[in-house]
């Protein structure tokens, strides 16, 4: 056998390995929107769906009125949204400093930095709401929004994508005037759209998929999110009561609605992430 069609052979397997891969991530989705378009009875039927048996929008109408699931959603968009933008300017500001000649003792402050990225949240998990219960945020909206307000990952992935602007730009802008701010938000910013795209899908996804802190900080059924919410309905469908019993068109309807917002703006970052997570975390 020659190197050709060793090669060829290593191309097909690995091709039939990647589709195997795709099905296994793609058919979950499917399954569950099949369902969430189902009738109340064919959601119940078992097996896999690709397609909706008995088109109907009772799952939707369910769980949006009567389960009022646009509370958790509504909370989901406040702290996802002033969340993910509060992280991105301080992250962007951050690296900045972190990039300025001038600035005494960067090497010990990007290595504390580095430090507070190997310590595991489940390890500051009772100090963090220790500090919460302390100054009377137990129980809303701000717990979630300061939770990973800001990370040692965003400020050092800007801090090395702010490196690949010529700082001649910025001593250009100087002296015509410029101060830092106008420097910070004219010069640099502009330049890392990548950078600041990538570390805004990270803290996007994960903020709207935020489950520990909301748990761990939330108790009234009004300030719940997304994932409480569906939890909650999860741990009602299996209980014993039947007049608490929701079918699986209404779960599965849950799961799409918190799927949505994910969907659609990753086409709109996806071009400039792949450039943004690579630039920024080799250069120096």
């Amino acid at each position: 056998m020659n190197k050709y069609d060793k090669s060829r052979i290593f191309t097909i397997i690995n091709t039939l390995f990647l589709l195997l891969l795709i099905l296994v991530m793609i058919v979950p989705i499917i399954n569950t929107w099949a369902v969430s378009f189902s009738s109340n009875v064919s959601s119940m039927q078992p097996g896999i769906k690709l397609w909706p048996s008995e088109f109907s929008l009772s799952g939707y109408e369910t769980i949006w009125t009567r389960l009022e699931l646009w509370r958790p959603f509504l909370n989901n968009i406040i702290v996802t949204v002033v969340g993910t933008a509060s992280h991105v300017i301080l992250a962007a500001m951050a690296g900045y400093v972190l990039i300025q000649p001038s600035l005494v003792g960067k090497r010990i402050i990007v290595s504390f930095i580095m430090v507070t990225m190997m310590i595991p949240a489940e390890a500051i998990m009772i100090p963090l709401y220790i500090v919460n219960k302390e100054l009377g945020l137990l129980n809303t909206l701000t717990s979630l929004i300061m939770s990973g307000l800001i990370s040692g990952f965003s400020i050092l992935l800007m801090r090395n994508y702010f490196f690949t602007v010529p700082y001649s730009l910025a001593e250009s802008a100087r002296i015509d005037g410029a101060s830092d701010f106008k420097i910070f938000t004219r010069v640099y910013m502009p330049m890392a759209t990548p950078g600041l795209a990538t570390i805004t899908l990270f803290e996007f996804v994960g903020r709207w998929n935020h489950f520990t802190s909301a748990l761990l900080y939330i108790n009234d059924p009004d300030k719940y999110t997304l994932q409480l919410a569906l939890r909650s309905l999860i741990i009602t469908s299996d209980s014993t009561s039947s007049s608490d019993f929701f079918t699986n068109n209404v779960r599965m309807a849950g799961i799409m609605i918190a799927l949505i917002p994910l969907l659609i703006i990753y086409p709109f970052v996806q071009k400039y992430f792949v450039k943004g997570i690579t630039l920024g975390s080799t250069k120096e």
